[in-house]
């Protein structure tokens, strides 16, 4: 496989800093030394072990330590049930470290006894909590980004995951939403309990789950955050779609490390971007369609060894990653089509063989946003959500609901 450095380019170092100087210091979670101080943000059916790996190997190929790369969300509930494809989420490489893993849950004592499972049975290095998902069959629950509201209950979830994870050394962290919408902002008390309580860092997503992925993420509120937390590292998400994207984050809000979610989609050698800006390098990858090819057939085959041998599975999880991939490039509906349609290992190389192989990186084309924003959506509360910050046991009855396979933020 061609690896997507060989079509790297220099690009002028950011701010005029010294190419040889980096940008931030280390980033520290608990015992956790980050030396590139970027977060891969968890994405449900994304950042599987598979999707990791060539993030990783990315960010790796510039010389650079690599950033941090978070496993899909996990639920409480099916962690602490044993669930096969819940144990598969929190099973990593033997090259992957730190491990970091990502759960859901709304009971404080579902959520520990799911980071005691982690931390006890050492399957992950570090622990991060969501409070981020703006999923209507979630906050309609009272969950993900509609929970911090309930200050008590928010508190309880944090303290049950910190205490549980306590013995065992593991450090934990949040990502959360600035709030339910403009007149229900929760980040900043949010913050301050989460550091309160003991976390290792906090990360905000500066959109509102009304916003959903819809319109521009307000970086302000990033460095608001970065005011109110003062003794733990505070991490800014939201809008990341290029190196230089993450520079200009870290410049204007004065935060300690970046989160990457939907901008990496299609784009694993982003981290590699990544890590060399950090490190006050002009390298940027700028591959050309066989690259991209090549990155596309090591997906698929990390894939099907993810799922233990399984073609099947393993290219139809690919699928939803051809569009993404190939943001920009000169490849006709036709052949686009067929790609979202494999079902092997042959066919996948067949139709990535009868591309136009030899096709230029096509420039601004293949960069910029990815994935759909969509539009503002008024947020799906329970009824009276909003009447109190307090938790009724009515309330706290249907909670027990909203722990599903989802994920977001």
């Amino acid at each position: 496989m061609n690896s997507v450095l060989d079509t790297a380019t220099q690009a002028p170092a950011a701010s005029g800093r010294a190419s040889s100087a980096p940008l931030l210091a280390p980033l520290q979670i608990g015992p956790i030394t980050v030396a590139t101080p970027v977060v891969l943000a968890p994405m449900a059916g994304v950042t599987n072990r598979a999707f990791r790996t060539l993030c990783r190997e990315a960010g790796r190929s510039t010389g650079f330590d690599p950033g941090l790369y978070v496993a899909e969300m996990v639920t409480s509930r099916a962690l602490v049930e044993r669930n096969v494809e819940a144990l598969r989420i929190v099973t990593f490489g033997e090259d992957e470290t730190p491990r970091s893993a990502q759960v859901y849950g709304v009971d404080p004592a579902t959520v520990g006894a799911a980071v005691k499972i982690i931390a006890g049975e050492e399957r992950a290095d570090h622990i991060d909590l969501n409070f981020g998902c703006p999923v209507p069959k979630v906050t309609r629950k009272g969950g993900g980004a509609a929970l911090p509201w309930k200050r008590q209950l928010f508190t309880d979830i944090v303290k049950a995951a910190v205490d549980a994870a306590a013995p065992h050394g593991v450090p934990v962290t949040i990502k959360m939403r600035k709030g339910i919408d403009d007149d229900h902002l929760t980040y900043l008390e949010a913050g301050r309990i989460a550091e309160s309580l003991g976390v290792a860092a906090v990360a905000l997503h500066a959109r509102t789950a009304a916003q959903h992925y819809s319109g521009q993420a307000e970086w302000e509120a990033i460095a608001r955050l970065k005011e109110a937390v003062r003794t733990v590292p505070v991490l800014g998400n939201g809008d990341i779609w290029s190196a230089e994207d993450a520079v200009r984050m870290v410049e204007e809000t004065g935060a300690d490390g970046v989160v990457v979610g939907r901008g990496c989609q299609g784009r694993p050698w982003l981290f590699a971007d990544l890590a060399a800006a950090f490190n006050g390098s002009g390298l940027r990858v700028r591959p050309g369609l066989r690259e991209v090819a090549d990155t596309v057939y090591r997906h698929g085959t990390l894939m099907v060894e993810y799922f233990d041998g399984d073609e099947g599975k393993g290219m139809r999880d690919l699928r939803k990653h051809m569009a993404w991939y190939l943001k920009g490039y000169a490849v006709g509906g036709e052949k686009r089509h067929e790609l979202a349609l494999i079902n092997t290992l042959a066919e996948l190389r067949e139709r990535l063989d009868a591309l136009d192989l030899d096709a230029p990186y096509p420039g601004d084309d293949a960069e910029g946003p990815r994935g759909r924003a969509g539009s503002p959506k008024t947020p799906h509360l329970p009824y009276g959500w909003l009447d109190s910050r307090d938790l009724s046991e009515e309330f706290e009855a249907k909670l027990r609901e909203a722990e599903l396979s989802v994920s977001g933020g």
